[in-house]
């Protein structure tokens, strides 16, 4: 019996799967294929988080805390809501996915001046609850509460879908990450600071294009639960 080939893009990789069965694997890949088909304005994405991640390694502890939970979470909502308009290619309702973002983000920020042991997975856990929060509203020109109550509807469609996407897409970082500041390291402390942030402005980026295309799997999954009632 011969066996079957799936048929394949132009690119030679298997096409993408339809959004309501899409694994974390091909959600991982197809946001790898957006960041290249969109590289510059992607790899923009990256500038607020590094810069975030400067202002927490660099500034004083006694600055910290009045400067980084509100600037940085803004740097990380911004760029959120930036690849939500890269993946959905709809720029609208942007102020108010700008504060969807800023309320999905502020735990994680926090989490990173606090380094609570186990709370990484606490705030990466309420972070999947809400994030789809800011897609919706730049795709659904929602308010902010009607965008936030989206965004869990969207959530608990597929919650273990999101979550295990959303800490797929942290250790592929993370790997990628240790591989990068290897390369780049120098000698010395600011050699490997810099060679961090490069590494953290180039694989951030990937992180925040993944968060936003989980919306069309999850907008999928609602549309094909309710088919199903």
């Amino acid at each position: 019996m011969p066996r079957t080939v799936p048929p394949r893009t132009r690119s030679g990789l298997p096409p993408p799967l339809p959004h309501k069965t899409r694994t974390v694997g091909q959600l991982v890949a197809e946001s790898i294929r957006l960041y290249g088909r969109r590289f510059w304005p992607s790899l923009a994405l990256g500038v607020g988080p590094a810069a975030a991640a400067v202002l927490l390694v660099e500034l004083p502890r006694r600055l910290v805390w009045p400067i980084v939970p509100v600037v940085g979470t803004l740097a990380w909502a911004g760029s959120l809501v930036g690849a939500s308009v890269i993946a959905l290619n709809v720029r609208r309702n942007l102020p108010v996915a700008l504060a969807a973002a800023f309320i999905a983000f502020l735990p994680l920020v926090i989490q990173r001046i606090l380094v609570l042991p186990g709370f990484d997975l606490v705030t990466l856990a309420y972070f999947g609850l809400v994030c789809l929060a800011v897609p919706a509203a730049v795709a659904e020109g929602l308010g902010v509460g009607a965008a936030l109550r989206r965004g869990i509807q969207l959530a608990r469609a597929d919650y273990v879908h999101i979550l295990g996407s959303l800490a797929t897409l942290v250790i592929t970082i993370l790997l990628t990450g240790l591989v990068l500041v290897a390369l780049l390291r120098g000698t010395g402390d600011q050699a490997l600071r810099a060679a961090a942030m490069i590494a953290f402005l180039v694989l951030s980026p990937l992180f925040l294009l993944g968060s936003a295309m989980l919306y069309f799997d999850q907008a999928a999954r609602v549309v094909s639960s309710r088919s199903r009632s």
